[in-house]
């Protein structure tokens, strides 16, 4: 009975900790850093669905424990029931270290990497609505909105008005990481694991000294032709202004 009991209440606590999590990183504002906020709703109701699914399957499905072996072998059956045991105590531990204790933290510069900046420019704006969009300053824009724009490969002539004020973290242009550096976000369209990054270059060279990779700043300036020899951009923001600030809360676009 006693291992029978352990069988029930290691999935129940492992299913019990993984909704936890969820409601917890739902509550605190942080499921965002996992998934897209469309799903916030539907991935809270599943798992408290799945908390109570697993707490009557506990209940009332009978599990088979070692008495119930119709082999016979009563010392391996213990001695493999007792390193079981052990398993699912450490998996245990590792999954509430890592839902609930260990905060969850936003994808940085070495995803960059791994993913190509702007290579689908999520999101960009088609070629119609263009116009529309550097209407004005285009201040209240995103690195996501400029990043679109970029790629269609607008020229400066075009952009000549447009005050660019872009919230994003710091990331090395790969063809010039001296001079040039990209402010970027993540755009998230179903889950962090399928997240693009985007980003609008910087010429400054030197930065790297008054701003760290992944560091957040606040960029604001004009676009110019981009005097960088070797970078692939043909438009950079020539900055007015570069201060760090905090991580924003929500710190990906959709």
């Amino acid at each position: 009975m006693r291992d029978r009991f352990l069988s029930h209440g290691r999935g129940l606590l492992l299913v019990l900790v993984g909704v936890a999590a969820i409601v917890w990183l739902a509550s605190s504002g942080r499921l965002g850093l996992y998934i897209h906020p469309r799903y916030f709703e539907f991935t809270v109701i599943m798992a408290v669905l799945a908390g109570v699914v697993a707490i009557v399957a506990a209940a009332f499905v009978p599990q088979i424990g070692p008495e119930d072996d119709d082999h016979g072998h009563a010392a391996s059956s213990g001695r493999r029931a007792r390193w079981l045991t052990v398993g699912s105590i450490v998996l245990l531990m590792a999954t509430t270290t890592a839902l609930l204790v260990v905060p969850p933290s936003t994808l940085t510069s070495s995803t960059v990497a791994q993913r190509d900046i702007n290579s689908s420019a999520a999101g960009a704006a088609d070629a119609g609505d263009a116009p529309a969009l550097v209407a004005g300053d285009g201040s209240a824009f995103s690195v996501k909105d400029w990043a679109g724009l970029l790629r269609q490969g607008v020229d400066e002539r075009y952009l000549a008005d447009a005050q660019p004020d872009l919230t994003g973290f710091v990331t090395p242009d790969p063809d010039d990481p001296e001079n040039v550096f990209y402010v970027a976000r993540f755009v998230v369209t179903c889950c962090a694991v399928d997240a693009q990054p985007v980003g609008v270059p910087v010429y400054l060279p030197g930065w790297q000294q008054d701003h760290p990779v992944d560091s957040w700043v606040q960029v604001s300036g004009r676009f110019v032709p981009n005097p960088s020899a070797t970078s692939m951009q043909p438009l950079a923001i020539d900055p007015t202004r570069v201060a760090p600030i905090d991580q924003p809360t929500d710190p990906y676009v959709y």
